[in-house]
């Protein structure tokens, strides 16, 4: 049992690269069992077809990169208020990257537009994650308008992903930063302006 789980996870794995270097309908199913040396019938065993190894990778990605972000927010700043301009910080490292491709999820969403409900649905689920990461330290820190605050935020952030992906620079993290601190001082929070 525990070489099939190993063989399901490195297909996962190598499906979860493959798809964020090449997007998911450039990446073909033969491609993926070529770079895993996994066999078409362990795919089928664990996977009715592609877009269940979709799903299983996105969800793979959602939680490393949630973990990952909260653990960077955490490590960069102390507080919620901090921790919500370091939110721009931590998307400065990821845009930095050599393999920096934009965001999966957004990918995911552009890809599958009206194709499959379920790969859509996972995409906007992290979304509202990220959202909610936002808004919490938006609560904790106990600013005017939390809810308000951390929509604009989670704009900032998506706006920042897709020009830094566009562009190939991560200096519109901080770019979003700027424009963060603004909408955090205009819902009190001075001593968070330098």
């Amino acid at each position: 049992m525990k070489a099939a789980r190993s063989r399901k996870d490195h297909l996962v794995e190598t499906a979860l690269r493959l798809f964020y270097e090449n997007g998911f309908h450039a990446t073909g199913i033969d491609t993926i069992l070529a770079e895993s040396g996994v066999a078409k019938m362990t795919l089928y065993k664990h996977f009715k077809g592609k877009d269940d190894l979709i799903l299983a990778a996105l969800e793979l990605r959602d939680r490393r990169w949630m973990e990952w972000f909260q653990a960077e927010l955490e490590r960069q700043a102390e507080g919620p208020r901090r921790r919500l301009l370091a939110v721009f910080d931590v998307l400065k490292g990821w845009f930095g990257r050599e393999d920096f491709r934009g965001c999966m999820f957004i990918n995911a969403a552009s890809e599958y537009a009206g194709l499959d409900g379920a790969i859509a649905d996972l995409a906007a689920r992290h979304k509202r994650a990220v959202r909610e990461v936002i808004r919490g330290l938006a609560r904790e820190a106990d600013l005017g308008s939390p809810d308000d605050l951390a929509d604009q935020l989670a704009l900032l952030v998506e706006g920042a992903i897709v020009m830094a992906l566009m562009d190939g620079s991560p200096a519109w993290a901080a770019t979003a930063k700027e424009a963060a601190r603004s909408l955090i001082w205009a819902a009190n929070a001075p001593d968070d302006r330098d």
